[in-house]
């Protein structure tokens, strides 16, 4: 059962007890303001449940380190026999970050709760007698030997030591009635990370966040600011957003391909734009992909829009096609008529009579016509102004010699950018049969 806060206070901890007792009363402010349970956002504290180890995959900036020092500091003032494993990449880092840093135990410690740090031991001991051990992963056989109750292990991503450097640690896990390991990171789709993630729901559980969370501590304008420049992108989704980008073995398109083919502005005025269109066999089913792509003076392919629509019925996504025509003054609308071609020209006609639609009769795979597209970003001969998180993710699930492997059921984002690029740069690929409107 839930204490009310007025019971909370009068069952304070003993150390805020014994200092009453000695005249030198702390404000309750003061002591409240200490209680990372009343300051910390709900993705800070430790999750619900029976877990082992508890995994928090956020941007830079989301408050990881503060978390996992407030977690071990809940550990040790609660427990004199709690003996904890710091583990950063390098001892160095355990150090300097998850020690000695701003949001360290040494930072986060009350002044009545302050433990004793020594440097040369690697050690921390609190004033209750409980224990914290310094390691770095790059030195994986040190954590081979020693024995803990907890352990916190940070940024496991970059973890040079890796899976040794994580098995030594559990091996050690070995101390008090139930074990439990924090590991917090960026995530990056390393073998360690992927494991545990495997186990989400086992003996594993997941917290996840955004830098964005955490803007109120951060410097005025910094979200804003790393928004404007990495947004939607790889790195941008990673480290900001906290998202695992995984790379499809065999895949057509490589993150790093299109990241190198990834522009700001395009130079100088499009001398062609095409709205290209993958219409959905229902309403009920996949996305109507709709991508906007143009030519530039310099020959160059540029995809500059993702109009793309779910769930809506044919005069809905007509719309949306005639709309992103209209927007980007397109000179053509090219759509796939394999679905139903009459449907498809009447509702285009519908949402707006003076379209100039052409519609493509595909009689190849969805892989087999995005090859030489791919090969045109292999040659750097296609850009993408801006970032198309959905879209892009469509063209990494495109894997070469067939298959698809999402997300969702169907690349209808990225059939639609391969349809556009096929009319803008290679005319007729292969057995694809054209006629105008």
């Amino acid at each position: 059962m839930e204490r009310s806060d007025r019971e909370w206070l009068d069952g304070a901890e003993a150390a805020f007890q014994a200092r009453l007792h000695e005249g030198k009363a702390l404000a309750a402010g003061e002591y409240l303001a200490w209680r990372w349970d009343f300051t910390a956002r709900a993705g800070q504290l430790p999750p619900p449940g029976d877990w082992g180890i508890w995994l928090m995959l956020a941007g830079r900036g989301f408050g990881k380190t503060r978390a996992g020092a407030e977690w071990v500091r809940s550990i040790a003032e609660a427990n004199p026999a709690a003996r904890i494993a710091l583990v950063g990449a390098t001892l160095g880092e355990a150090r300097s970050v998850m020690v000695e840093g701003e949001s360290g135990l040494l930072a986060i410690a009350p002044r009545w709760a302050r433990p004793d740090y020594a440097p040369a031991l690697r050690r921390l001991r609190w004033p209750n007698g409980a224990q914290a051990q310094l390691f770095g992963a790059a030195e994986p056989e040190s954590l081979r030997g020693p024995q803990f109750s907890h352990g916190w292990a940070d940024e496991i991503a970059k973890w040079a030591g890796g899976q040794a450097a994580w098995d030594n640690l559990m091996l050690g896990m070995r101390l008090g009635d139930a074990p439990r390991v924090l590991a917090t990171t960026t995530p990056r789709p390393v073998p360690l990370v992927r494991g545990l993630m495997a186990r989400i729901g086992a003996d594993v559980a997941v917290t996840r966040g955004r830098t964005a969370d955490n803007a109120a501590n951060l410097a005025p304008g910094f979200v804003e600011a790393m928004a404007a420049r990495y947004g939607g992108t790889r790195l941008g989704r990673q480290e900001l957003d906290g998202e695992m980008i995984e790379e499809a073995e065999g895949a057509l398109w490589t993150r790093d391909m299109i990241e190198r083919c990834r522009v700001v502005h395009v130079p100088g005025a499009l001398a062609r734009v095409v709205v290209a269109v993958d219409p959905p066999a229902s309403a009920d089913g996949d996305a109507c992909g709709i991508v906007v792509a143009g030519i530039g003076g310099d020959g160059r392919g540029y995809v500059i829009a993702d109009a793309s629509v779910a769930g809506m019925r044919p005069e809905g996504w007509a719309r949306a096609v005639a709309a992103a025509a209209m927007v980007h003054g397109a000179d053509r609308v090219v759509a796939e008529a394999n679905n139903g071609g009459q449907m498809v020209e009447s509702v285009l006609r519908a949402a707006e009579a003076a379209l100039p639609v052409r519609l493509v009769h595909a009689s190849r795979g969805k892989t087999a016509r995005a090859e030489p597209v791919a090969a045109l970003y292999e040659a750097g001969r296609v850009a993408h102004r801006g970032a198309f998180p959905e879209l892009e993710d469509e063209m990494c699930g495109l894997l070469a010699g067939g298959g698809y492997v999402g997300p969702g059921r169907s690349p209808d984002r990225a059939d639609a950018l391969v349809w556009a690029m096929s009319e803008l740069m290679l005319g007729k690929v292969g057995e694809a049969r054209v006629r105008g409107m």
